[in-house]
């Protein structure tokens, strides 16, 4: 799949991902507050670049760029010891970075990187 034009993602962004992303990021930390809802929290936190501006995984967008994933045992480890805390904190932080005009690309930056920061998940491949 091939991503969607940068104007489409910026029309996107501005009509919709600025007050989705962080409806999803709250979302996401009450459904990890549950052990029930813990993988769904997990992915939605995962998807939120998507939900930003649009923007594909490289794992859908070209499949053999996505190789070198870390283990889902090393990313559980990470995410029980570090990562619940951090990415709750790097979240907040790009949320009020993002009310800024000059902290928008900051924030931007720092949405993008969220499933990395969480579970070292790596949403470019």
């Amino acid at each position: 799949m091939a991503q969607r034009s940068l104007f489409t993602r910026a029309l996107w962004f501005v009509a919709v991902g600025w007050w989705a992303t962080p409806a999803v990021v709250n979302l996401a930390w009450f459904l990890n507050a549950t052990v029930i809802g813990l993988p769904l929290g997990i992915k939605l936190i995962n998807l939120v670049p998507t939900v930003l501006t649009l923007k594909e995984p490289r794992s859908l967008s070209a499949p053999d760029d996505a190789r070198g994933q870390r283990s889902l045992l090393v990313r559980g480890v990470y995410f029980v010891l570090v990562g619940w805390w951090l990415s709750l904190l790097w979240a907040n932080v790009a949320a009020f970075l993002a009310i800024t005009i000059v902290g928008l690309p900051v924030a931007y930056w720092m949405f993008n990187r969220l499933p990395f920061v969480t579970s070292l998940y790596r949403f470019d491949g």
